[in-house]
């Protein structure tokens, strides 16, 4: 079974920035795209952002565009996400997984935004 491990969360101000990575037990070449979630306090997980595993093609929710950067690296098994110019809505739990997920999930790592 795979097994996903998010870190890099954290305690930040607003206007802060944060990189987050996530490490995949397999090879996530294989896996096509990947995508990082994230889930607030009472609300549903939602699609922060995703990359294709072939040409690296990116997408981002609109809450995000401009701030937040996905990228991934097929030979270590890792995806990143870097954010910057955080907000206090970008408060959540972060997640990384396929796109569409798996139904395995990672701990997922806490990033609140401090106003």
């Amino acid at each position: 079974q795979v097994q996903l491990v998010e870190s890099g969360g954290g305690l930040v101000q607003a206007g802060g920035s944060l990189r987050l990575s996530c490490v995949v037990s397999r090879s996530i070449f294989w896996f096509g795209a990947m995508a990082w979630y994230r889930q607030a306090p009472g609300k549903q997980r939602e699609l922060v952002a995703a990359i294709t595993s072939d040409d690296g093609s990116t997408n981002y929710a609109d809450s995000v565009k401009g701030r937040f950067t996905i990228s991934r690296d097929n030979v270590k098994n890792m995806v990143y996400l870097q954010m910057i110019s955080l907000k206090p809505d970008d408060t959540a739990v972060y997640y990384c997984n396929k796109s569409p997920a798996l139904q395995t999930w990672g701990q997922g790592t806490q990033v609140t935004v401090s106003s």
